[in-house]
C-alpha cells in the first residue's frame, strides 16, 4: 500500500510539474498576456496529450522505480532524454493537431524548464521517499545471508545511504558467536531460514558467503517470490572494475582491466 501510494504520488507530481514547466514557458515566451497569434488553449490541449506519453517514457526506462537511485548519472540522463523526446512528441502533435508552427525558442525553454524542475524534484522525492520507505515495516526488507565483513561493509553502506533496501537480519550459515552486524540482528544458522523468511517476509536475499549453498539459497527465493542477489566476493571477484552485463541475453560477470 505504502509503495503503490508512493508511485501514484510520484506520477501524479511529475504530470503537474511537467504541464508547470512548459505554461512557464509559454508566458517567458509570448509575454504575460493570451496571444491570438499563438492561442494558451490549444498550446495546453497539446501539453496535455504528450503528458502521459512522457511518463511512459520515463516509465519504460525505470525511472519511477522505488529502488532506484535518483543521483545516478545515468538516471539523469535518463531524464534528459525523456524531455528532449516529449520537445519532440510536443511539436509534432501541435503541427498535426492544429497545423501551425510556433517559435522555436520555446521549445528551448520548455525543453530546459521540464528537465531542471523534474531533476530537481526527482532529487527532493529520491531523499523522501527513502525514509518513508525504511520506516517499520521496511517496504524492501533484506535479509543478509554471511557474516563475514562483507557482509558488514553491505549492511554499512544500505544504511548509510538510507536505501529502500533495509537488512533487517543475518544467517550464518557457519555460525557466529555474533549478536548483530550493524545493528542487524544475527538470527542463527540456515536451518531457522524458512521460519525466518515466514516471520520477516523479506523481499531480497543476498548471499554474502558460502558459495555452496546457492542452489540451495535460490531455490528457496524462487518458492517465496523473493529477489535473489549476490555479492561478486562470493564468486571470488574482487576490485571495482567488474559488472555484470547481458551478452545476447545471457547475464555474464565481466571484469575490465
Amino acid at each position: 500500500m505504502r509503495r503503490t501510494v508512493l508511485l501514484t504520488l510520484w506520477l501524479l507530481t511529475d504530470a503537474l510539474l511537467f504541464i508547470g514547466a512548459y505554461t512557464a514557458a509559454y508566458f517567458l515566451r509570448v509575454g504575460f498576456i493570451v496571444s491570438s497569434d499563438f492561442p494558451l488553449n490549444l498550446y495546453l490541449q497539446t501539453v496535455l496529450i504528450i503528458t502521459p506519453l512522457w511518463l511512459l517514457v520515463l516509465a519504460e526506462l525505470g525511472v519511477f522505480r522505488l529502488i532506484r537511485v535518483q543521483t545516478e548519472i545515468r538516471n539523469m540522463l535518463y531524464l534528459l532524454f525523456s524531455c528532449v523526446i516529449a520537445s519532440s512528441l510536443f511539436t509534432l502533435a501541435y503541427y498535426f493537431l492544429h497545423d501551425r508552427f510556433f517559435s522555436r525558442l520555446l521549445l528551448i525553454y520548455a525543453g530546459v524548464l521540464s528537465f531542471t524542475v523534474t531533476l530537481v524534484w526527482h532529487l527532493a522525492f529520491d531523499a523522501w521517499q527513502r525514509r518513508i520507505l525504511r520506516k517499520h515495516p521496511a517496504a524492501y526488507p533484506v535479509l543478509i545471508i554471511g557474516a563475514n565483513r562483507d557482509a558488514e561493509n553491505l549492511i554499512t553502506l544500505l544504511n548509510e545511504k538510507q536505501s529502500p533496501l533495509k537488512p533487517v537480519a543475518v544467517l550464518d550459515p557457519q555460525g557466529t558467536s555474533k549478536k548483530e552486524i550493524g545493528g542487524v540482528p544475527v538470527l542463527g544458522k540456515l536451518n531457522i531460514l524458512e521460519e525466518t523468511i515466514n516471520n520477516l517476509k523479506p523481499k531480497y536475499l543476498v548471499q554474502c558467503s558460502t558459495l555452496e549453498h546457492t542452489i540451495n539459497l535460490i531455490s528457496v527465493c524462487r518458492n517465496h517470490k523473493i529477489t535473489y542477489c549476490l555479492l561478486p566476493t562470493v564468486l571470488g571477484i574482487l576490485g571495482k572494475n567488474e559488472e555484470f552485463v547481458r551478452v545476447e541475453g545471457q547475464a555474464l560477470a565481466m571484469i575490465r582491466e
